[in-house]
């Protein structure tokens, strides 16, 4: 990956949808050539995909929590059970295995409070394998969405 690469990635992160015409000449590059380069990102997975960002407040989910989960126990088919049954709840948009405790960070969205309590009670703390489950609510994103460092 060369600079010209990664001048292509940048500005694909700040607008996915970019014509080759249109991103050829923000790279000062013929299309031809940037047209090779994007497809040779994709196929290499550095682009692993396009998709739009929607703001979850205009779509009802202005509610949002970060839940630190930790196991029981943490074998191969308890680990492997959590984490087939957490891809399954829709309002975890984000979740994390990671070293030390907790054991998983989740990021959750619902319209609201209750929403939220309802989710936890009902699908959150009946996930397997779960001993304890602490959130923490969002007041405020800083930093959302940040494109990669180039």
């Amino acid at each position: 990956m060369d600079d010209v690469d990664r001048k292509i990635l940048a500005e694909l992160q700040q607008d996915g949808r970019l014509t080759v015409t249109e991103l050829a000449a923000r790279v000062r590059l013929s299309v031809s050539p940037c047209h090779r380069r994007l497809r040779e990102l994709e196929r290499s997975g550095a682009i692993s995909g396009y998709r739009a960002v929607v703001e979850p407040a205009a779509v009802g989910l202005g509610f949002e929590a970060l839940v630190f989960v930790s196991m029981r126990q943490e074998d191969r088919d308890t680990v492997a059970g959590f984490e087939r049954a957490v891809g399954e709840v829709p309002e975890v948009v984000e979740a994390q295995r990671l070293f030390g405790e907790p054991d998983y960070l989740l990021r959750v969205v619902a319209a609201d409070l209750a929403a939220y309590q309802r989710l936890y009670d009902e699908r959150l703390a009946t996930l397997p394998g779960v001993q304890r489950l602490n959130s923490t609510l969002v007041m405020k994103h800083v930093v959302k969405d940040r494109p990669l460092p180039a």
